[in-house]
């Protein structure tokens, strides 16, 4: 959970699971973002709503078993550096490390990981523009 009281989190965000939780000074996280197991939060953080971070997902590789019953994925950790900005409703896949002072637009889906300093958005996100 925070390291310092300078971190703020908004009503209706959901973890998982806190014990696997780090977050970083001065992180904002807005109201109703799924935070799903092992996510690492760097400092000056921005998460915007409706975000969701998933480090596994539903297995579905067995055409012949419903999905329900397959159980889940591995478990991926996802890092998100200092002085990230994650628009609103970006899903992040598990395994993903988002770079140092990088932004992802709004309504994108983050299916690998991004360099840091660059600005990525779609569905699946792709590089923008670089900041530096």
């Amino acid at each position: 959970m925070p390291n310092d009281s300078n971190s703020k989190f908004e009503n209706g965000v959901y973890i998982s699971d806190a014990r696997k939780l780090q977050i970083g000074n001065y992180v904002r996280i807005n109201e109703h973002v799924f935070l799903q197991g092992e996510i690492s939060i760097g400092n000056y953080v921005m998460i915007a709503p409706y975000t969701a971070i998933y480090t596994n997902a539903h297995e579905h590789r067995d055409s012949t078993t419903p999905m329900v019953q397959q159980g889940d994925t591995a478990t991926q950790k996802v890092t998100i550096g200092n002085n990230v900005w994650l628009g609103r409703n970006v899903v992040v896949l598990p395994g993903i490390t988002v770079g140092e002072g990088a932004i992802v637009g709004a309504n994108s889906v983050v299916t690998k990981d991004v360099a840091p300093f660059t600005v990525v958005g779609g569905v699946p996100a792709k590089l923008i523009k670089n900041r530096t």
